[in-house]
């Protein structure tokens, strides 16, 4: 079990950094953001309360449908009688399975898409590429701004997109990370403070703040460990974590948002809402290409220093307690 768990989770790492992510069609994040989108129009209502039902139905629902399949996979395997054969699938199915919940190299893709787009002088093209991986409104982003989205995008998304997936993997297997992603997908889609989301976004937002508030503040450690590894300034890192990571309205994000502008002496900053980090430097692709290197780093940081022990402890408690 505990081997097995270590190398679906190494080998899903792997496997995402080498080759990214599977075109849409065929990817469950995708499905799962179209169920998502399809049954919020349904939950839609003029009443606050009957809304705040329907998303906590919305999320309910699709996470029962996206457990209903892993359930079934792992029936399917247990009535299979020779161990090797067992092993084999349940190994190539994890791998599979919790690469699609990981994204490393499909923030990298969306980061350089953008600073391929200011390369050619295309803010335009540059604002609406951000507009794909940012909340915020693009559209009067100068150029500065536009690379503190992408800086910002990447150190949110090594939480939502590998240390989040790890973290729940590691406790609870493929169920957990599933969970988490269907939560998460739902956040990035309607756990917005507007108007229009408000209600029935409340429910995916809350719980996507309390599954994250652990591995956010895990993930800035390892951003900080990260940056003193690639000799960059570890130490303003820490403070700036440390100062700064309460700033945000998220409750997590501001964390390692925080240690990564620390740890390229910069500051990150979105209008009229928060500040990260204190020196005003012009940003550069050069920065982006740092920050998607200790994005990979820490990644793997985490997997070696909070996945693999809690695996190992979690499965020895197990064989422990049925001994």
């Amino acid at each position: 079990m505990i081997i097995e768990s270590l190398l679906v989770a190494c080998l899903a790492v792997l496997l995402d950094l080498k080759l990214g992510d599977p075109k849409n069609r065929y990817h469950p994040t995708a499905w799962i953001g179209s169920l998502i989108a399809r049954l919020v129009l349904i939950a839609k209502d003029d009443n606050p309360t009957l809304e705040k039902i329907g998303g906590i139905c919305v999320v309910v629902s699709v996470t029962s449908l996206v457990l209903l399949p892993l359930f079934a996979l792992d029936i399917g395997i247990s009535l299979i009688t020779n161990y090797y054969v067992s092993f084999i699938i349940s190994l190539v199915a994890g791998i599979l399975l919790l690469k699609t919940v990981i994204a490393i190299r499909g923030m990298e893709k969306h980061a350089i898409c953008v600073l391929e787009s200011l390369d050619g002088d295309n803010l335009d093209v540059a604002r609406t590429n951000l507009s794909m991986i940012v909340k915020r409104d693009t559209k009067n982003l100068d150029r500065n701004h536009i690379l503190s989205g992408v800086l910002e995008s990447i150190s949110e998304n090594t939480v939502d997109g590998v240390t989040g997936p790890l973290f729940y993997y590691a406790i609870f297997g493929l169920y957990g990370a599933f969970v988490y992603r269907v939560i998460n997908t739902a956040d990035s889609m309607i756990g917005y403070q507007s108007n229009m989301f408000r209600n029935i976004g409340w429910f995916a937002a809350t719980t996507d703040s309390v599954l994250n508030y652990i591995p956010s503040r895990l993930t800035g450690m390892t951003m900080v460990m990260a940056a003193a590894v690639l000799q960059h300034n570890w130490r303003e890192s820490y403070r700036t974590m440390l100062r700064d990571g309460k700033k945000t309205q998220s409750y997590n994000a501001g964390y390692p948002m925080a240690a990564l502008a620390g740890a390229l002496e910069t500051r990150f900053e979105k209008i009229n809402h928060y500040q990260l980090g204190c020196r005003d430097t012009v940003l550069t692709k050069k920065h982006v290409y740092s920050a998607i290197s200790i994005m990979k780093l820490s990644s793997v940081i985490f997997f070696g220093m909070i996945t693999v022990p809690i695996i190992t402890v979690l499965s020895l408690v197990g064989w422990w307690i049925h001994a």
